[in-house]
């Protein structure tokens, strides 16, 4: 019998995997086109996130340039991010060019408190969603710092917007909405259930479940803990900022940046990786908030963010070590060795 007969699980793993989704119709059916206008929307989303830096950094710039700034960020998260995911340019794209102009036209609160959610949740999901596959650790270095990049320039985005929103209350909607648009687009992209195993579907969703009974847990402790409780932390952190200018965040530090580097890795060999990959944006998503209190010192802020992405990559590093020797010694003959996705400018499917 043929061993490519239909059913049959292929051993030979000399053989690039084929990218499992089927990719649609391309919106551009030439591929120079369609890469040149992802190219001119990223150009723009880099002179946009240069207009909207001026909102922390002392330059001479007239105030009136930070809404449209982050208005034109929030429009091209949501291009690269629809484009990325495979989804309808034309509901999706309309309607965050909608909200980025009503927020700046009125200004009124309601809608900018809007456009500020919309732009942190995009940015962190899309920083997230347009890394590929790293099989090295300088790819994975790679990958890392573009993601990365791409949430700074969601963080001063927000920052722009000036939303009269409370930190504790964004912080959350945020994290929440960036978790389930992020769970949304994996299982969009193929990577079901089907493919991970009961357990691991349980171990997904109680880590999900635990993630944000933290999260809640943590703001309620802030505002309603034990004074004690609340004195420690605080001392802590005083001390921590006093000694090294910067605290990092936990979130980032064992959740989120670690599971960026464990995924872009995994997804190298198997899907799966994507589902770890979902819990990456709770990192980029605190990034993308940190800045969304006018309170917030930029400095601050910037060495919380050196250090959480420091610690988490070398977290990261080290797990993901531990994750693929396991892998290796369970199932050698079954992994492929390279697994194809489209390239980073191309949509997933």
């Amino acid at each position: 019998m043929s061993s490519t007969a239909p059913g049959r699980r292929r051993l030979d793993t000399s053989v690039p995997a084929d990218y499992e989704q089927a990719v649609r119709r391309p919106r551009l059916e030439s591929p120079r086109a369609a890469r040149a206008a992802m190219l001119a929307v990223i150009t723009i989303g880099i002179v946009a996130t240069i207009g909207a830096a001026t909102a922390v950094v002392a330059v001479d710039a007239p105030d009136w340039l930070l809404r449209p700034s982050a208005a034109a960020l929030l429009v091209t998260y949501s291009i690269g991010l629809t484009h990325r995911a495979g989804g309808h340019m034309r509901i999706w794209t309309v309607a965050a060019t909608l909200l980025a102009a009503g927020a700046v036209a009125t200004e009124a609160a309601l809608l900018v408190s809007a456009a500020a959610v919309t732009t942190a949740v995009l940015a962190a999901v899309w920083a997230v969603v347009i890394t590929t596959p790293a099989e090295s650790v300088a790819a994975i270095f790679k990958e890392y710092a573009i993601a990365i990049t791409i949430a700074i320039s969601g963080t001063v985005a927000v920052a722009a917007w000036n939303a009269p929103v409370s930190y504790q209350r964004f912080n959350l909607v945020v994290l929440t909405a960036a978790l389930a648009l992020a769970i949304s687009i994996v299982w969009n992209l193929g990577a079901g259930l089907h493919g991970l195993g009961r357990q691991n579907v349980l171990i997904l969703i109680g880590v999900a479940v635990l993630v944000v009974l933290l999260l809640a847990y943590s703001s309620f402790v802030r505002t309603h803990g034990s004074q004690i409780i609340v004195d420690g932390v605080t001392n802590l952190v005083i001390w921590l900022r006093q000694t090294f200018g910067g605290v990092p965040r936990p979130v980032e530090v064992f959740i989120g940046f670690p599971a960026l580097v464990i995924g872009v890795s995994l997804r190298s060999q198997r899907r799966e990786g994507w589902w770890v990959l979902v819990f990456a944006v709770l990192g980029t998503g605190v990034m993308t908030t940190s800045l969304v209190s006018p309170g917030a010192f930029p400095s601050y802020i910037a060495l919380s963010t050196l250090y959480s992405v420091v610690l988490g990559l070398g977290l990261g590093l080290v797990l993901r070590r531990q994750v693929i020797r396991q892998r290796a010694r369970r199932s050698r003959a079954l992994v492929p060795e390279h697994r194809e996705e489209p390239g980073r400018l191309a949509p997933l499917k």
